[in-house]
């Protein structure tokens, strides 16, 4: 794997501690529900689906 291509998934480490942190977590701690999901379940499982698609896309795009 080439050196951009470590970057990329380091920046996006770093993107998903941020999102993953304490306070932006505790922002969508609210009493409203996306398709019967609190909000904050909904937030952390729509990330965390995006990360996994994202890594997949950069490591299966640019591995070599």
């Amino acid at each position: 794997m080439k050196k951009r291509h470590q970057q990329k998934l380091i920046v996006l480490t770093i993107l998903l501690l941020s999102l993953f942190n304490i306070p932006i977590i505790l922002l969508f701690d609210a009493e409203i529900s996306v398709f019967g999901f609190p909000l904050i379940y909904f937030y952390i499982f729509v990330v965390w689906i995006l990360a996994i698609i994202i890594s997949h896309i950069i490591l299966k795009r640019f591995y070599e």
